[in-house]
């Protein structure tokens, strides 16, 4: 495994950070992981269910975690030993996050298009809907901790990972509103696709955003 050395500039930029700033960094990696987990739950369990009742929206949300997962990795990473200190590590972390979103956009807008084209009608799942419900309920508490974090921290990738949660509340809250209208009228099956592609461009956007260190715009 290579080593990460701090340089100068890092040693000094370390030497102005306060209690309250490791304190926050703390919390951010802490995050992360949780942010982590939790998509490695939905995923799994998304899977399970989407594959069990014929749902591509529900599948693809689940495979959808797979991008998500790698950038809260970057920040466990980024805020881990000497690179919570060093700023070609943000940078990287960074630029790391803006990858994950470009990787969920394409795979978003496909699934999305070939719903509206193929007039896919997904089943109705009690275990998705609860699934989505509760990813629809935590993500953005997530996401607006990240962002707080990323703010308090000027750390891009924290903040960059707050809107990947965002994100992943909003493609939730398509899947359950696409389950949930399947159930009661079978005319509804584009709205799920239709909301997917809308996502899929707000990530596009959001992954040049981060890659270039602007801050994403969400509260």
């Amino acid at each position: 495994m290579t080593t990460f050395s701090l340089t100068a500039d890092d040693c000094a930029v370390a030497a102005t950070r306060d209690a309250g700033w490791r304190r926050s960094a703390e919390w951010a990696r802490r995050l992360a992981w949780i942010s982590l987990v939790a998509v490695l739950v939905e995923g799994g369990v998304g899977l399970w269910q989407g594959l069990a009742v014929g749902s591509v929206a529900l599948t693809g949300w689940a495979l959808g975690g797979v991008s998500e997962a790698l950038g809260s990795a970057m920040v466990v990473w980024r805020f881990s030993g000497a690179r919570t200190f060093s700023v070609d590590a943000e940078r990287r972390a960074r630029r790391g996050v803006a990858v994950s979103f470009w990787l969920t956009a394409p795979y978003i807008a496909a699934e999305s298009v070939r719903e509206l084209t193929g007039e896919h009608h997904a089943e109705a799942s009690a275990i998705g809907l609860a699934l989505t419900a509760a990813g629809f309920l935590l993500m953005p508490i997530l996401g607006r901790a990240n962002r707080r974090l990323g703010a308090r921290l000027d750390s891009g990738a924290t903040e960059a990972e707050g809107m990947q949660n965002y994100l992943c509340a909003a493609q939730a809250g398509g899947v359950l509103v696409g389950l949930a209208t399947m159930a009661l009228w079978s005319g509804g099956w584009w709205i799920d696709p239709a909301i997917g592609l809308g996502i899929a461009g707000v990530a596009a956007w959001q992954g040049v955003r981060a890659w270039r260190g602007h801050d994403c715009g969400c509260c």
